[in-house]
């Protein structure tokens, strides 16, 4: 098995949190990325502590930085992050010929419930905008429906297919194995990285599942073949 060091910028978050402890429990090398390096190194602190009684001999490789420091010395850059912060936030990352995943998600919420919101005149998703706000890096957009609620749990894998989507082949077949740490199997490619602009707002499908069911929801997909 390849791993990878992962940096996870919004790792003090339950998503980035979630993530950051299933990648490293699988073996990765995780950079947990935040503002301030305390806030970074507590989160570490917490998720190692999470596992240590089920290891031998070892602990998760785990490790609180500033957002600028996880990202400079990672391979795997993933945003784990409110989007409406993030030109922001991506200009002070040094981004350079990495691969970026993007997972946040364009949603509002009313009386109605949650609903998709546009990024830009109602066509980008928040990948293609990071893509254009890091053009020498490889954007691709993945774990968009994957609970937090359930990554923090201590069930092995989910229950669920995580789908992937982006322009570079290489950097999209690093993303699906990254997806065997949370489901324990390769992620499914769903095709070009502009197909995020209907992964991302249908997390709201997802959230009023969940309200109506009082469940965590999940999606998997049937008749692959593989």
């Amino acid at each position: 098995m390849t791993t990878y060091r992962v940096a996870v910028i919004g790792g003090t978050g339950p998503q980035g949190r979630g993530l950051a402890w299933r990648f490293a429990r699988h073996g990765h090398t995780v950079l947990i990325g935040s503002r301030t390096e305390q806030r970074a190194a507590e989160a570490a602190t917490e998720l190692r502590a999470r596992t240590a009684a089920q290891l031998v001999g070892s602990e998760l490789s785990i490790t609180g930085l500033t957002n600028a420091e996880a990202c400079a010395g990672a391979q795997v850059v993933l945003l784990a992050v409110p989007w409406d912060g993030l030109e922001e936030l991506v200009a002070g990352l040094g981004l350079s010929d990495q691969i970026v995943i993007s997972c946040a998600n364009p949603l509002g919420f009313d009386k109605a419930g949650p609903f998709g919101v546009p990024v830009r005149e109602g066509l980008s998703s928040i990948a293609e905008v990071t893509q254009e706000l890091a053009p020498h890096t490889r954007v691709v957009g993945a774990f968009h429906h994957v609970s937090a609620q359930s990554l923090l749990t201590d069930e092995e894998y989910l229950a669920e297919d995580v789908l992937v989507c982006g322009d570079d082949a290489e950097a999209k077949a690093v993303v699906a194995e990254l997806a065997r740490a949370v489901t324990d199997r390769a992620g499914v490619d769903v095709g070009a990285l502009r197909l995020a602009r209907q992964l991302e707002p249908f997390t709201a499908v997802l959230i009023s599942i969940n309200k109506r069911y009082r469940c965590r929801s999940g999606i998997n997909v049937a008749h692959l073949g593989v």
